[in-house]
């Protein structure tokens, strides 16, 4: 259990498996529990065990075809982080800017969307388009992001929605301006969290990984995967 509060528990076929039901599009939102901090939603526990494993395995399909790079920013900064992208648009970041590209920066095209991934989507946001875009950001021990807000895509009428897998990372959520009061939580292994509405442009990012809480992956470290509508 967490500390502080109990995990609420999925229930209905989401929790017993729903990789290729067709009816997970039609899933009502308001039958899956989650939580709302600052008009983000974060539905607990959201992926089980099982579900995890068969998702890293997919991510690693990913890598495999797209390696992870060492991205820096327009100054030439590098980022804490490793990133690849998965989908018809990429986002990469280098000495040209911030942006998506139709491909890795090695040339090769980026590999579709895996199945088990687009199935969060559809099951979370059964409203919305299709993803576009599956960033996948490998955070070591010592990695963190900076407060930012996702504006790179054309309409910010569609969600963003990120999946965490591996070791806990302490998020922080801010305000649409930069500055001003902001409030952090611990993000778990299978937990699952929404971007949108009104806090679809809200200022958010990492602030530290706890290395040793989740034995997911075979090294101290943790995988987020940020899935974006981007035309």
């Amino acid at each position: 259990m967490r500390a502080g509060r109990a995990v609420p528990r999925i229930t209905g076929y989401i929790r017993r498996g729903f990789w290729g039901r067709k009816d997970v599009k039609g899933t009502n939102l308001t039958e899956l529990p989650w939580r709302d901090v600052r008009g983000v939603r974060v539905f607990d526990g959201f992926l089980t065990s099982a579900q995890q494993a068969d998702m890293v395995t997919d991510v690693r399909a990913i890598v495999r075809a797209a390696p992870l790079i060492q991205p820096v920013t327009p100054r030439g900064q590098p980022l804490s982080v490793r990133m690849t992208s998965a989908g018809s648009h990429g986002w990469i970041t280098d000495r040209q800017g911030y942006r998506y590209a139709p491909a890795h920066p090695s040339g090769a095209a980026w590999p579709p969307i895996p199945e088990s991934i687009r199935a969060v989507w559809a099951a979370v946001a059964p409203q919305a388009r299709a993803p576009e875009s599956c960033l996948v950001n490998w955070y070591g021990p010592a990695a963190r992001m900076g407060m930012h807000v996702d504006r790179d895509e054309a309409d910010p009428s569609q969600p963003v929605i990120s999946i965490s897998l591996g070791d806990d990372a302490l998020f922080r959520i801010g305000n649409a301006a930069r500055g001003g009061t902001t409030e952090s939580l611990w993000l778990r292994s299978g937990d699952v969290l929404m971007l949108s509405g009104t806090a679809r442009l809200l200022h958010h990012g990492v602030d530290r990984i706890a290395p040793g809480t989740s034995t997911l992956l075979d090294a101290p470290g943790r995988i987020n995967l940020t899935l974006r509508v981007v035309t």
